[in-house]
């Protein structure tokens, strides 16, 4: 039980360079109080001793920030760097070594609709082991967040997530591939600002592309009049601003010849 401890304090350590030693996680350390209580929790929940596992978890709830439902499935070495507010559903699933930050909600899609129809369903997230989650993001309704994947700050996620890949934006979407990734190291916040790529740049390119496009296209267009012997007078004319014009500039003439 002690090393369990102990690798939940030394995981906390190796994510968190604010941590000095094992005695400030133990005292100060919200993520450590919550993950204790929940452990704690989990047990009663798991023996069906329910008013008792929510009595622990409310508890700990009111002293951290942090709500985690008894019900939850979490694995080793979990960290919640500064912890307000973040909320875990019941029947949410969290591998090893997974982070997340403040504010976020692992929760489900429409928990008002029908809910004695939900009690036994899946309805949240699940996460696989190495996902980091930024502060702020949502992640709903029962996807899968896979292996090594990274949720940008403020993101809303209601779809699955590949292995690691790195999604932002609402609704979320793949902005880094695991192909494209350039490193696997530890990604605060879940966002790689060294790699993530500028929105505003990622359209001027798409522009640029499409004015190429259309530039070939003349260019291909003029290669054909000129083939055609259609390139002469006519063709270098300029043409009416609309269908008309020329009509209206000839009852303008006959009008003034009148």
């Amino acid at each position: 039980m002690f090393d369990k401890v102990r690798a939940e304090i030394d995981g906390m350590i190796a994510r968190d360079p604010a941590a000095r030693s094992r005695l400030e996680v133990v005292l100060f350390y919200p993520a450590f109080h919550a993950i204790m209580a929940y452990r704690l929790s989990h047990r009663l929940y798991k023996a069906d001793w329910l008013l008792a596992a929510r009595a622990v978890s409310q508890f700990a709830r009111w002293l951290t920030g942090i709500e985690i439902h008894p019900g939850a499935t979490i694995g080793k070495r979990f960290f919640i760097d500064h912890g307000m507010g973040v909320v875990i559903g019941e029947t949410a699933e969290i591998g090893d070594d997974v982070t997340l930050y403040h504010d976020v909600t692992l929760g489900g899609v429409s928990p008002a609709e029908d809910s004695d129809g939900q009690r036994c369903q899946k309805r949240h997230p699940t996460l696989r082991d190495n996902v980091i989650v930024g502060s702020g993001a949502q992640i709903l309704g029962p996807i899968t967040v896979e292996k090594g994947a990274r949720v940008g700050a403020n993101a809303v996620v209601i779809k699955d997530v590949p292995e690691c890949a790195t999604v932002a934006g609402i609704p979320a979407k793949v902005v880094i591939s695991k192909a494209a990734r350039k490193s696997d190291a530890f990604a605060p916040y879940g966002t790689p600002l060294q790699d993530l790529p500028d929105p505003a740049a990622r359209a001027i390119e798409a522009l640029m592309a499409q004015v190429n496009g259309l530039e070939s296209q003349v260019k291909a267009l003029e290669a054909r009049l000129r083939e055609s012997g259609a390139e002469g007078e006519d063709a270098t004319d300029p043409v009416p601003p609309y269908p008309d014009a020329g009509k209206t500039s000839s009852r303008r003439a006959v009008g003034e010849h009148r």
